[in-house]
This record gives C-alpha cells, sequence and structure tokens, in this order.
C-alpha cells in the first residue's frame, strides 16, 4: 500500500467499541441472544447464531440505534 506524504495511518486497538461500532453489534448478540446457553452440538451453535444474525439483520432500527455514533454523523 503506498500511502500518500499527507495521510498518516492509525491502527486502532484490538477491542475499542467507540471506534468500531461493529464491536457493539458483537456485544449485543452476545448479551441478549446467545449467552447463558447450553449447545448439545457444533450444529446447535451455529443454528443459533445464525439465528440471531437473521433477527437482527431483519431489525435496521436497532442496528442502527446499536451503531450509529453521535459524534460521527454527517450534516448535509
Amino acid at each position: 500500500l503506498k500511502v500518500p506524504d499527507n495521510i498518516s495511518l492509525l491502527h486502532l486497538p484490538p477491542y475499542c467499541p467507540e471506534l468500531n461500532p461493529a464491536e457493539n453489534i458483537w456485544q449485543y448478540l452476545r448479551q441478549n441472544q446467545l449467552s447463558n446457553r447450553i449447545f448439545e452440538s457444533y450444529d446447535a451453535i451455529v443454528d443459533a447464531c445464525c439465528d440471531a444474525w437473521n433477527d437482527l439483520a431483519a431489525a435496521p432500527g436497532l442496528i442502527r440505534s446499536i451503531a450509529t455514533r453521535s459524534w460521527a454523523s454527517i450534516n448535509l
């Protein structure tokens, strides 16, 4: 990657929910859909994760509320 002289790359820490809203999406899924459960098999884990993801994907307003940052809004 050739970076122009007028751009500085900053590496994000491994876990930084304020700078990476996807972290909050995973936290929501873990806390509300996938926690405190015992899975019978690997397939049960995959099915639970798929169901949780599909439920979340069907609620774009919820995703927006979890991932939106007031300081990152664009005023058009």
